[in-house]
């Protein structure tokens, strides 16, 4: 049974890490670009240079993993439900980094149904403490309900506007993207392991949801940002279905002023929606 009250209790302050221009450029090409040797503009998120940027969505993979011990549930069974991001500043290719790690809740949904744990990670500058970015992510623990803990209503997502889309971007994921994905440090065998996939009810393995969260940044970096990075302050999805490597994503995006609803399809198979609730704050 989940040990709620250690997993609440987990804290971890200082935590060292750093990240390099390769890493970046990783990151970039795990999640779809790179494919276009024409496309300048995404060259510079690839290729270590001066000049590289780094894709906002990187910073979800830019830390280092807390969850060490066995808190009794069923690692195996464990998906991504939400992930909410917050750029204080605009995120660099490199860095040395210090992160403050925190559970901020974990809700129990009931027996034979999921628990919900909610984390929070703020991160920054090593050198001289400026904050670089808060990072917070709803994991969905789908065999550890009934551990008799609170069972408080989770906050609603952004709702999508009722009306066609603005814009739509299109993206081939590989038959392979998860294969690259993992060397962004998620290891989880969902994702790679037929027999783990199954044993998890889908019939292979799934991508990362963080994957997708990247494609769609990504779309809106290259439809409505011109690539420039520097655009994006606040990225937040919720993660409604699968998405199978080889899938294409198409992502849909609502603008106004300076804010952007986006979700994603996949249009083969039935058209489901597999990233909802998309909310983007532009700097603009």
């Amino acid at each position: 049974m989940l040990d709620a009250d250690r997993l609440r209790s987990l804290s971890r302050n200082d935590l060292p890490f750093l990240w390099r221009t390769e890493q970046s450029s990783l990151y970039a090409l795990s999640v779809g670009l790179g494919r276009d040797s024409a496309n300048t503009m995404a060259r510079d998120y690839v290729i270590p240079s001066a000049a590289q940027r780094a894709i906002p969505t990187m910073a979800t993979v830019m830390s280092v993993n807390v969850f060490e011990q066995d808190y009794g549930w069923d690692y195996t069974q464990m998906l991504h439900g939400e992930q909410r991001l917050k750029l204080h500043r605009p995120l660099r290719p490199a860095a040395d980094m210090l992160a403050d790690f925190r559970i901020e809740a974990v809700h129990d949904k009931g027996a034979n149904r999921p628990a919900i744990i909610v984390t929070r990670t703020d991160v920054r500058q090593a050198a001289d403490n400026i904050p670089l970015f808060t990072s917070s992510s709803t994991l969905v623990a789908r065999a550890d309900g009934g551990f008799d803990g609170p069972r408080d209503a989770l906050p609603q997502p952004v709702a999508t506007p009722d009306r066609p889309p603005d814009l739509r971007h299109d993206a081939e994921t590989r038959p392979e993207q998860a294969l690259l994905y993992r060397f962004n440090g998620d290891h989880n065998p969902l994702h790679v392991d037929p027999q783990a996939a199954r044993a998890a009810g889908f019939h292979k393995p799934i991508l990362h949801g963080l994957c997708t969260y990247g494609f769609a940044c990504n779309a809106i970096l290259e439809t409505i940002c011109d690539y420039d990075s520097t655009l994006i302050g606040e990225i937040n999805a919720r993660f409604s279905a699968p998405v199978y490597p080889g899938d294409t994503i198409t992502t849909e995006m609502w603008q106004s002023a300076d804010r952007v609803a986006f979700r994603c399809r996949v249009a083969a198979r039935d058209d489901v929606v597999v990233l909802d609730n998309g909310h983007c704050r532009l700097l603009v």
